[in-house]
């Protein structure tokens, strides 16, 4: 979107309030993906650009009790739609920059990133950083409720071979970056592509 992290918090900004309201459909799309990404009870999680926190029950169905999970983002509006939303009973919800994360090498086993991929001003250096806090062997989930077509249909724009999101660019990214693609899936109804952390 832009490396200007002013004008991604003045965009997020001034749609938080209303931003659950303009896709209610989503939840159940949030929670297939967090349910096929394949978190096991006691892991810890991040939910990178984490919004409104739409996915953080489904996160913390998935870890349990014992798991940890932490909704990062870079909108002050955001993560206080979150809060008025009750998603901080399901983890910490914390304002950061998911190029420059403030946790410790390979503390996570795994984060989730739901329509953050776009938003990233450096991808491969800012997925760098997301493999960075995760330990070798761990996973990345990159999602969207609706794939790439119907995505570019919503906003207008047509799909071009050179959309970062195609599965001939994303897979170099991700091996560039410390990540490789586990599966791809591009549907009308969702997005998803796992990939794990290497050694």
């Amino acid at each position: 979107m832009s490396e200007d992290h002013t004008h991604v918090q003045e965009f997020f900004g001034a749609r938080a309030a209303d931003w659950d309201r303009r896709f209610p459909g989503d939840g159940p799309a949030f929670t297939t993906a967090v349910t096929e990404f394949g978190l096991r009870p006691g892991d810890r999680v991040l939910d990178a650009g984490c919004g409104t926190g739409r996915a953080m029950t489904a996160l913390r169905a998935a870890v349990g009790p014992a798991g940890t999970v932490l909704g990062v983002d870079l909108t002050p509006q955001m993560l206080a739609a979150a809060r008025r939303a009750g998603r901080d009973a399901e983890g910490a919800l914390l304002l950061a920059d998911v190029a420059r994360l403030p946790l410790r090498d390979e503390v996570l086993d795994a984060v989730f990133a739901a329509g953050l991929i776009a938003h990233l001003p450096d991808p491969g250096a800012n997925l760098r950083e997301l493999a960075r806090v995760v330990r070798p062997g761990g996973g990345l989930a990159l999602f969207h409720p609706i794939g790439r077509a119907a995505l570019a249909a919503r906003h207008g724009r047509e799909l071009t071979p050179d959309d970062m999101r195609a599965e001939h660019n994303l897979g170099p990214l991700l091996t560039g970056s410390g990540w490789d693609m586990a599966s791809y899936a591009d549907d009308d109804d969702r997005f998803l592509v796992l990939a794990v952390r290497r050694p």
